[in-house]
């Protein structure tokens, strides 16, 4: 037993302990990224009753990918710094009750979204536990430096379910907010990966910076980076949205490349956080004008 689990604070509730198993800072940006997908893929606002059942089928879809992830990850989290900390390495949660719980929010999401919206969302939310638990958590991550970038896809397929939920097919609109996510995870994860690295060599996790260097890494993020713009343009070129969006996603994108650019010249910790906590603002900030866009459209 590590000495974190000696270290239990028995006034947590249970309920709480379960509750961080599911990532729940994460889900919210989770939802976020969903709706857009079944505006744009609707060609309006959807029934708000409709909209939200099947955003909270996708929350609880994730969810479960996150309980198991923390199931297989449980001894690798106690070696992590910042993990160490977690239900399952401090012993606040036994590693069967977590299996039990993540397999039956993997089931009550599954059925969930198949009754509201039909087995092509319900499946979607299926492949993207599967992918994200076995592909990523359990191939990807303990062997391969493109863990967060094959990985992304797990990450990313909120905008995939929403707009199936919709047409009951996966549309150009969830492709492309898909694409958004997936080229944005890799220079995000390898923002922290900078700043942790001790934290993944003690696990023993392949990340970028430590198999190819900070300065190849640094470059890498950049190319995802560039990549990453024109995909933020498309809804804006295919028209949409209108200039909300567009002037945003100039400003955002400038904002995201100038942070690294400054990692490139600087070459520490606190730049590779400002990228880390940049990324996360910049995914809100790009899907929230989407949004205010959207409804702006609506209501002209």
């Amino acid at each position: 037993m590590s000495a974190a689990s000696q270290a239990v604070d028995t006034r947590v509730p249970v309920w709480r302990s379960y509750l961080e198993l599911t990532k729940p800072r994460i889900l919210p940006l989770v939802i976020f990224t969903g709706l857009p997908a079944m505006v744009l893929a609707g060609g309006g606002w959807p029934d708000p009753v409709y909209a939200t059942q099947v955003l909270f089928g996708i929350a609880l879809a994730a969810a479960a990918a996150n309980v198991l992830n923390m199931y297989v990850e449980r001894d690798l989290d106690g070696l992590m710094e910042r993990t160490r900390v977690r239900p399952l390495p401090t012993g606040a949660l036994s590693a069967s009750s977590a299996l039990t719980f993540g397999v039956g929010l993997s089931v009550l999401s599954t059925g969930f979204l198949w009754w509201i919206a039909g087995p092509v969302p319900a499946l979607l939310s299926v492949a993207s536990i599967l992918f994200y638990v076995f592909v990523y958590t359990i191939w990807l991550k303990p062997r391969s430096v493109y863990n967060a970038v094959i990985g992304g896809a797990a990450g990313a397929a909120a905008p995939l379910i929403a707009d199936a939920a919709v047409n009951g097919a996966v549309g150009l609109p969830g492709l492309i907010l898909f694409a958004i996510i997936f080229l944005w995870q890799p220079p995000h994860v390898w923002a922290i990966a900078l700043y942790r690295g001790a934290d993944y060599a003690a696990a023993g996790i392949p990340m970028m910076p430590a198999v190819v260097g900070p300065e190849r890494t640094y470059r890498r993020m950049i190319y995802y980076t560039l990549g990453l713009i024109p995909v933020t343009f498309a809804p804006w070129v295919l028209g949409w949205v209108g200039p909300i969006y567009g002037v945003t996603a100039i400003a955002l994108n400038g904002w995201f490349t100038f942070s690294q650019l400054q990692l490139m010249r600087q070459k520490d910790d606190p730049a590779a956080r400002r990228v880390f906590f940049t990324s996360l603002a910049y995914l809100f900030l790009l899907y929230l004008a989407l949004l205010v866009d959207l409804a702006w459209t609506a209501l002209a």
